[in-house]
C-alpha cells in the first residue's frame, strides 16, 4: 500500500535542519515516544545520511518508515508511523 506522503498530518513535527549525523536520527528516537501509537512522527533533516538511516533505524526498533519528500527549502522530510 503506497501512502501520498504531502497528504499526512504528522502529530509532531522535530526541526533537525541545522544538526549533522546522528543528530536528526537521536531526535527521532526520543521524539516518537511523544506520539501515541498509530500516530505519525515527522522530522526535518539537511544531512543526507538520515535518508539512509531512518529506514534502518526503523526496521530495527519496530517503527514504520513511510518514506522521505524533499521540502521546498531542500531539506528532507521523514515520515515515521509510531507502531508500538
Amino acid at each position: 500500500m503506497s501512502v501520498d506522503l504531502s497528504t499526512i498530518q504528522a502529530a509532531k513535527v522535530i526541526d533537525a535542519r541545522a544538526m549533522g549525523c546522528p543528530g536528526p536520527l537521536l531526535e527521532a528516537k526520543k521524539g516518537i515516544g511523544t506520539v501515541a501509537v498509530g500516530e505519525v512522527l515527522e522530522i526535518w533533516s539537511g544531512d543526507a545520511k538520515t535518508k539512509k538511516d531512518m529506514p534502518k533505524w526503523c526496521k530495527k526498533v519496530g517503527q514504520e518508515f513511510l518514506g522521505t519528500l524533499v521540502a521546498e527549502g531542500g531539506y528532507d522530510r521523514i515520515f515515521i508511523k509510531r507502531v508500538k
